[in-house]
């Protein structure tokens, strides 16, 4: 493992971020276990997949890390914000839609922020 300052080539960095890819999506996977565990609990307890407060306490934990740490906020957002999307999908699919608003709108396909996860139709 090389530090940015210590690569000295393209190849070197190159390589370094095929390494923390990797590392992303070994903690990737482990998060989707939990999820997968979450909504099997959910089921237990009759609740949503989709759980606005939770969303947005995840969201801003992530915003915080991600300043203390130097990376855009922006950035760190759009990516949860697809990744909770994902899980409430995914949640909301194995709850039987659960995840619908009193109102009949499907919550399940959307990710926190409205949009619909990219290839969610696949």
């Amino acid at each position: 493992m090389k530090t940015p300052e210590n690569c000295t080539s393209r190849e070197d960095v190159r390589t370094e971020i095929d390494r923390v890819d990797a590392a992303l999506i070994d903690l990737l996977a482990e998060r989707w276990g939990y999820v997968d565990r979450m909504w099997q609990l959910k089921r237990e307890e009759a609740e949503r997949a989709n759980v606005p407060w939770r969303n947005k306490e995840v969201i801003d934990g992530v915003r915080t890390r991600a300043e203390a740490k130097g990376v855009p906020p922006e950035m760190a957002e759009a990516l949860w914000r697809q990744i909770i999307g994902w899980g409430i999908q995914y949640q909301d699919e194995r709850l039987g839609g659960m995840a619908s608003s009193a109102s009949g709108e499907k919550l399940g396909g959307e990710n926190p922020g409205g949009e619909k996860p990219e290839g969610a139709d696949k």
